[in-house]
């Protein structure tokens, strides 16, 4: 039988009590089945693993309750208390990492009782390293120190987070200087009585001016604007965070947090991250150059004796490169990408790959904004995305929640949030995409986005229907997580593929010389791009390997303007302080790498679909190639290595030949 969705509360008054009473239920269960583990342990080992995996699933239900409604709830209360709760959560895994009754249960079960079971033994092998990886062979004095590092490294996450979330900033500005905006967006954004336009660091504020605003002034106030976002306030969080994580790392055996928290990823170990981010600098440096040279020719035509081109004018120029050489404007493009039709045909489009149904539900949520689908596998190999019910030959296999316009309060990036790990047979999984799009017409990258989140979501529901909440889902190593979503984001540039829902205010479907001319300009910046990334990924490294120095560490703005001089394609804005709000370093940490190695994954497993370059991605091979990568790459969830699974899809292993054809072309 099917377990049915979670219910939410059906007024806004109700939230507190249910928030309070989900999660103290779910911990109160969790601490019961521990208890009876350390008292009386099952017999049967494999029984003594599904005890502890379904402990750890009530814990994982408190703490995803937590973490997503502390990102997206509008009322403050539920917020506060979806904090503690996630703090709280974070508490009792410590707690229980550190126990030594709790280890020597599973020290005591021999590896040949579960041998017969490769998933319990994978279970076995993989509680006992975290038990070792948390330091409960250590004495009770060192064991009680890292207890209170963890708790103080989820504090500050979180400020982190919440000082990034509630710092909207704004740049007030005459109607004139926004010349060269969409007229949408000019209608969305009216003239106050004091006649002035409030612009917002917002992404949906921001974006568009940096890249359509004809004043340099006003594109140079609202770059400074977003880039600043969080400083001061932020620096002195992350030092300390960085610095804990490096005490914590140490305290239990490794070099430093670099070499912990890559110990338990593809990448194997810490110092394989900078050798990695030198290996994609230098596939782009030819690139980078070749996308410099175009940019700063166009800029020398306003800017005869420019020299670089500064940060605040780069999505301008970058824009007017992209509309004058290949004849892409980018406000044409945004109105065949209405949101009401991307989002329905993001659903059709993954439903016709994966042979999955989505039904709208009205149910309770937590904001009007928000949208609730049940997801249904079919047995048919061509389905209906939306309409009628379902039948006989279809499955109920999760839930999903979309809540993608911003607002006050609410998580300011994009990101896929758990609301329930799925376990076949006792939790549907349940999972929120958290965006922040505008209501009207998108600007392609943003419905590149909307595909890239929507991989994730489809990976966690498709991926929890195993018997361990240890694999459900996303639950891959870390450094593989992208790889879904980065390969899902091809359907977003084929014409075949578009056409089926992005059309004009008449009707009219995109072009498809439109859309060929968009992947020509898109290939243009992909240096430039790739080139930022590692900025990006070596401040995520070096920000936690400095910590080695201790008090002689590099000043957090300092090495920034250092790394970015080292690894960027554009030049450091003097005054700003760009990592302030890089919410990355919060649950990334060091690993900010994770994104360009899960690209060299997704572009090797994307030239199955297509070999032959036909670029019809809705042929039968290319479905049948759909849904042989649904079930060997996504339904798996966690219970095999990427590499395996890769290997399984591809019939080889994975290469770096596709990612730098790419990045050359």
């Amino acid at each position: 039988m099917t377990p049915a969705p979670l219910a939410l509360p059906t007024s806004a008054a109700d939230w507190p009590a249910w928030f309070r009473a989900r999660t103290e239920s779910e911990l109160a269960r969790a601490a019961e089945l521990v208890d009876a583990l350390r008292a009386d342990p099952p017999t049967d080992p494999v029984a003594v693993l599904r005890q502890w995996d379904r402990a750890a699933g009530h814990l994982g239900n408190a703490a995803a309750a937590g973490s997503l409604l502390g990102n997206v709830h509008p009322a403050g209360e539920v917020r506060d208390l979806a904090d503690a709760a996630e703090q709280e959560a974070q508490r009792i895994g410590t707690a229980w990492g550190l126990d030594r009754e709790l280890y020597d249960v599973f020290a005591a079960i021999d590896d040949a009782a579960v041998a017969h079971d490769p998933l319990a033994a994978r279970v076995l092998a993989k509680v006992r390293d975290d038990f070792r990886r948390s330091g409960v062979d250590k004495d009770e004095a060192t064991r009680a120190r890292i207890a209170e590092v963890r708790e103080r490294i989820t504090e500050l996450d979180q400020e982190f987070s919440r000082v990034i979330r509630d710092d909207v900033r704004t740049v007030r500005v005459t109607p004139e200087d926004l010349a060269g905006m969409p007229d949408d967006w000019l209608a969305a954004h009216p003239v106050d009585d004091e006649g002035m336009v409030t612009v917002t660091t917002d992404y949906p504020d921001s974006v568009p001016v940096r890249m359509f605003a004809r004043d340099q002034d006003v594109r140079r106030e609202v770059t400074i604007a977003f880039l600043d976002r969080g400083w001061p306030t932020t620096e002195p969080l992350l030092t300390e965070l960085f610095t804990l994580r490096h005490e914590l790392a140490t305290t239990v055996g490794y070099a430093d947090w670099p070499s912990y928290d890559a110990d338990v990823k593809m990448i194997g170990d810490g110092p394989a991250i900078p050798a990695f981010i030198e290996r994609i600098v230098e596939a782009a440096e030819e690139p980078m150059r070749r996308d410099l040279a175009q940019l700063l020719e166009r800029y020398r035509r306003d800017f005869p004796d420019a020299t670089e081109v500064p940060g605040y004018d780069y999505n301008h120029y970058a824009e007017l490169v992209r509309a004058e050489r290949y004849d892409v404007d980018s406000q044409r493009v945004r109105t065949y990408f209405d949101f009401a039709k991307v989002r329905d045909g993001l659903l059709a489009v993954t439903g016709r790959l994966f042979g999955l149904r989505y039904e709208q539900v009205d149910v309770p949520v937590w904001h009007e904004d928000v949208t609730a689908y049940d997801v249904f596998r079919t047995a048919s190999p061509e389905v209906e995305v939306r309409g009628a019910p379902a039948t006989s030959l279809e499955t109920r296999i999760g839930r999903i929640h979309l809540d993608l316009h911003p607002r006050e309060g609410k998580y300011k990036h994009a990101a896929q949030f758990t609301l329930t790990d799925g376990v076949r047979g006792e939790q549907l999984p349940e999972g929120v995409l958290v965006c922040n799009f505008a209501r009207g017409l998108m600007e392609h990258d943003h419905v590149v986005t909307l595909f890239h989140e929507f991989g994730h979501l489809l990976h966690h529901v498709l991926g929890g229907h195993g018997d361990w909440f240890r694999f459900a889902g996303v639950a891959t190593e870390w450094d593989f997580v992208e790889a879904p979503s980065q390969m899902l984001e091809e359907w977003a540039w084929h014409a075949d593929v578009l056409r089926t829902f992005a059309t004009d205010a008449a009707g009219d479907p995109i072009p498809a010389d439109l859309v060929a001319a968009m992947r020509a300009a898109d290939d243009y910046g992909k240096g430039i791009y790739a080139r930022t990334q590692m900025f990006y990924a070596a401040m995520s490294y070096w920000f936690h390997a400095d910590r080695v120095h201790g008090a002689d560490a590099p000043d957090l703005t300092d090495r920034m303007i250092q790394l970015q001089a080292r690894y960027a394609a554009l030049p450091y804005l003097p005054g700003t302080h760009m990592f302030a709000s890089f919410g990355h370093l919060g649950g990334y940490s060091s690993g900010y790498y994770t994104y360009m190695w899960s690209l060299v994954i997704a572009k090797d497993m994307f030239s199955a679909f297509d070999p032959d370059g036909t670029g019809d991605l809705f042929s039968p091979a290319a479905i049948d190639t759909a849904r042989r990568y649904r079930d060997a790459v996504l339904v798996p969830g966690g219970s095999g290595d990427a590499a395996d699974l890769v290997a399984d899809f591809l019939g080889r292993p994975s290469s770096f030949t596709s990612y730098a054809a790419w990045l050359a072309r």
